[in-house]
């Protein structure tokens, strides 16, 4: 490995995401990355031609995978093949494998929104005006529809899980490093997600996530559990995102993004000295 290590950043900046500038985010973390590390970014698509000549690869905002399905399975399978370094580590049990998670979590007790993918399950749904009925392979709201209970018989199962719709008085994430919480935000108003605010999490709310971030196991790397406040008061996983989560860092204060940055640059440096290329 050289002095200074060498990353290849790999984002989409040109990905138009709703309420949210992903250009901005990777071109903020790289600008600060580059003190520490020989950098270059790269279309997610160019990332399998490119990464033999890095110490790591970073997945970052790259996108809805689905987008690329059939190039991602490639650079996967070639990365594994070949022991390249990926941070996120490919091993994430939470968006980075599908959202059958969704479906091991609620069969093993945990406070998640309840979820079935087969019709003979449909009786463990609690009561609910609408269902949320969302492909598997999901991302960024592709493919989500809500249903009344009279339609769901019907549906193809298969490919997609079904949720009661939450009625929730708002969304919360939580972002962390490796398995180190680092900042929360919240949207207040139900109907727009990514209208964000800090937010300052209890014990109960720390203890909560992080459930989820041991659950996942994933020794380094950067996670975002996101949540639903019911009406009574209870937290419910929304989603384990251990992929490629966008952070919002534009909405926090100077002194939690230089955190977070110094964070991720530790943490960086510390995955690695743990797993020396081949």
């Amino acid at each position: 490995m050289s002095i200074r290590p060498s990353l290849l950043f790999v984002t989409d900046l040109a990905y138009q995401a709703r309420g949210r500038r992903y250009c901005d985010e990777d071109i903020h973390l790289t600008s600060r990355l580059r003190g520490a590390f020989d950098l270059a970014l790269c279309h997610p698509l160019d990332a399998a031609a490119l990464m033999d000549a890095f110490d790591a690869v970073v997945v970052r905002n790259s996108g809805p995978v689905l987008h690329y399905q059939e190039a991602y399975d490639a650079f996967r399978e070639k990365a594994a093949a070949q022991g390249t370094l990926v941070y996120n580590p490919l091993s994430g049990r939470g968006d980075m494998a599908g959202k059958q998670y969704l479906l091991e979590l609620t069969a093993d007790g945990y406070p998640v929104i309840p979820t079935v993918d087969r019709p003979q399950d449909l009786h463990l749904l609690p009561e609910a005006g609408r269902y949320a009925v969302k492909p598997k392979a999901g991302a960024d709201s592709i493919g989500l529809a809500f249903v009344p209970r009279d339609r769901l018989g019907g549906l193809s199962y298969g490919d997609i899980l079904v949720q009661p719709r939450i009625d929730f008085r708002y969304e919360v994430s939580f972002y962390y490093i490796d398995d180190a919480f680092q900042y929360a935000l919240h949207a207040p108003d139900p109907d727009r997600r990514w209208v964000l605010e800090p937010y300052e999490p209890t014990g109960a709310d720390l203890a909560f996530a992080d459930r989820f971030i041991e659950w996942n196991t994933l020794d380094h790397g950067i996670q975002r559990v996101d949540a639903c406040r019911t009406r009574e008061g209870d937290l419910l996983l929304v989603e384990l995102e251990d992929l490629n989560p966008y952070l919002s860092l534009d909405l926090v204060g100077d002194r939690t993004r230089d955190d977070f940055v110094a964070g991720l640059t530790a943490s960086l440096h510390r995955f690695l000295d743990a797993s020396p290329r081949v």
